[in-house]
């Protein structure tokens, strides 16, 4: 390179920034910032340190927050026993809460004896003797917890053999349901004597009376009918289920709509995942804490825990009646299904009628509870409550379990209740605050058993009672007040845990052609592969593939209903046109063949091969009580209506609050 070319290399560097100077150096003077060409070890070495530290910090926030906790340590304040505050009373005004705006519902949960005559034949022999029966009253769960954890997948099979009738001869209790009128203690003969052939009742029903309870008393529920001594007393027959169903009444009876099914209303929930809910209790009795623990989503692990916690602070397990208790839930991870309790703070009733603090236990991140300072102070109400988190509401399947079990039914009579309703009722809808249900059943023998006799299930507005009867063929069986019983002969949603409703019938903008078409019956999404069963008895029609449907199969039922089943992954061997099935027989498996966007089950009905809405079509019953048993059946209503009504005996068998 010339030095002409060398000085224009020069000028242009010069010109875009460069400059000649000294080579770096790590002469930096130590403790000052390092200038021009100087390096600092002491400075690189804090700045990599400082993005280092950064870093892990970050990391532990990070895992922290997927995790789902709020924090890693546990405050040295639940290490410490509070003070009880001097002459704190709880004032029951609710409107005075902080600014919270979750909503808070008034929670019960009833488990009384009651007491009736009963009337039977011993040894030919009529007898009336006094027989306890159990009563419950209750709002359905609304918060998943330990008590429904490790309960069965919902499968519409399995709900088809809880719906079985049963055979009298297995029952190992005798059902008695023929109540009398009269109290009476221990056990009375009754003797039947015949009247004289000369002796004449005397006149006590007029004409005019009778003409008058012929058309119809109106004016009130029963009218005494007579001269001057009345001897005849006629109750008005009240409403029936289907009369009341457009009531608006809030103390009558909702009825069940002919042509859609029930479903709670409901507030979707986000996909955030479970969130916190507080309940507040008042014990109506002298209660043990350990059972009082086990009823309210402790487990017997943490129950020990909590009563080691509290072993020097509470003189004994047995909690007085109108102890106070506020329990704070929430999850332990974001995966989680069930709640945990995070907190629970007892409250002591004074002679006074105020409260004081009696002590408070709290989980620490390494699952154990100690002894921690009262929580910040809240009204208590009047009634049992519980603040709803929308997201923690759980699915009717799972609430009545989570509430039968709380009451200490088992497994099989929880699973009969289920599949009473379950042909009608969406058991995968999430429930809403202040659905119901009522139980009556038997006092447990001497081996603890009990025989379920009465239920009722409000969900919504809507109500449905079943009530057990047995016929003289020794089949026994639970039926509505029309004598029908739940099971349809046609389930809603065949495949194993029912799906989940991705699509209804309707017109719709299709998926994959983005034009508005009929949707001709429901899409429930489940995993390639699950079991798709056949929704009634039938003959198959058509078993191949046909285009949209993709592998498709077609049973034509009684009466001239139909079903149809799409999108199959594969067929069943050995069955094919004109194979006969029954209901909850597997016939294939779900798949997303033809024109699909993914794995589920398109189901169709067709009555007389117009197509209807499978979730809302009034469906025929399996079994319809027989016209000869509705005197009958009509009395053990009305007996049972009155043991549901009666007064609970002095002593309850126990309190689940």
């Amino acid at each position: 390179m010339t030095g002409a070319q060398k000085s224009r290399h020069a000028a242009l560097l010069k010109a875009t920034g460069f400059e000649d100077g000294p080579a770096l150096t790590v002469q930096s003077t130590d403790g000052d910032i390092p200038h021009g060409r100087e390096l600092s070890f002491t400075w690189l070495t804090g700045t990599v340190m400082t993005g280092l530290t950064s870093v892990l910090l970050m990391g532990a926030a990070l895992y922290v927050s997927f995790q789902g906790q709020d924090t890693f340590s546990t405050a040295y304040e639940a290490l410490q026993l509070s003070r009880p505050k001097p002459a704190e009373t709880f004032p029951t005004d609710l409107s005075a809460k902080t600014s919270r705006t979750r909503p808070v519902a008034a929670t019960r949960s009833d488990q009384e004896v009651i007491e009736a005559s009963i009337r039977e034949t011993v040894n030919g022999r009529d007898m009336i003797r006094n027989q306890p029966f159990v009563r419950i009253r209750a709002t359905l769960a609304t918060a998943a917890t330990s008590l429904s954890e490790g309960i069965p997948d919902y499968d519409p099979v399995a709900i088809l053999k809880a719906t079985q009738p049963m055979s009298a001869d297995a029952n190992a209790i005798d059902v008695n349901t023929d109540v009398y009128g009269a109290e009476v203690e221990g056990e009375v003969a009754v003797k039947l004597a015949a009247i004289p052939l000369t002796f004449v009742p005397p006149r006590a029903i007029s004409d005019q009376s009778a003409a008058q309870f012929v058309r119809g008393l109106t004016e009130s529920d029963t009218a005494i009918v007579g001269a001057s001594t009345p001897t005849l007393a006629y109750a008005a027959l009240g409403p029936t289920v289907r009369d009341l169903g457009l009531s608006t009444d809030a103390t009558q009876i909702g009825g069940v709509a002919e042509n859609v099914t029930v479903l709670p209303k409901t507030t979707l929930a986000s996909e955030a995942g479970l969130g916190r809910s507080e309940r507040f209790l008042t014990l109506k009795d002298d209660t043990d804490l350990p059972d009082l623990l086990s009823k309210n989503g402790f487990t017997a692990n943490q129950s020990q825990l909590v009563m080691d916690a509290l072993r020097n602070v509470l003189r004994t397990q047995e909690l007085p009646a109108r102890t106070r208790l506020r329990i704070l839930y929430g999850p332990l991870t974001r995966e989680a299904t069930s709640l945990v309790p995070y907190r629970m703070s007892l409250y002591g009733p004074r002679a006074d009628d105020t409260y004081q603090h009696d002590a408070t236990v709290a989980l620490t991140d390494t699952g154990q509870y100690v002894l921690g300072i009262e929580p910040d102070f809240i009204e208590f109400p009047d009634e049992d409550t519980e603040e709803i988190n929308v997201a923690n509401l759980p699915t009717v399947y799972r609430s009545i379990w989570e509430t039968g079990r709380k009451h200490d039914l088992d497994d099989a009579t929880i699973e009969r209740i289920i599949g009473m309703f379950a042909y009608d009722v969406d058991m995968n809808k999430k429930i809403a605050p202040g659905d119901g249900i009522e139980i009556l059943e038997t006092a447990p023998d001497a081996d603890k058993h009990t025989e379920l006799l009465y239920v009722g299930l409000t969900l919504g507005a809507t109500s449905r009672q079943f009530y057990r009867f047995g016929t003289d063929d020794g089949v026994v069986d639970f039926y509505d007040a029309d004598g029908e019983t739940g099971k349809r002969f046609l389930t809603r949603r065949p495949l194993e845990g029912g799906g989940t409703l991705r699509s209804r019938f309707g017109y719709r903008i299709h998926p994959i052609f983005h034009t508005r078409k009929l949707h001709t019956g429901i899409d429930l999404a489940a995993r390639s592969g699950t079991p798709i069963y056949a929704a009634g008895d039938g003959v198959i029609k058509y078993y191949k593939w046909q285009s949209g449907y993709g592998n498709k199969v077609e049973i034509q039922h009684v009466n001239g209903y139909e079903t149809a089943y799409g999108h199959m992954s594969r067929y069943v061997d050995g069955l094919g046109v004109g194979s006969r099935v029954r209901q909850g027989q597997i016939i294939g498996y779900v798949g997303s063949t033809g024109q699909s966007t993914g794995p589920h089950l398109h189901f169709e009905i067709l009555i007389n091969g117009n197509l209807v809405d499978p979730l809302s079509v009034k469906l025929p019953k399996d079994n319809v009580l027989a016209q000869q048993y509705k005197t009958r059946f009509n009395q053990t209503i009305a007996q049972i209506n009155d043991l549901m009504a009666r007064d609970p005996a002095p002593v309850t068998v126990a309190q689940t609050n």
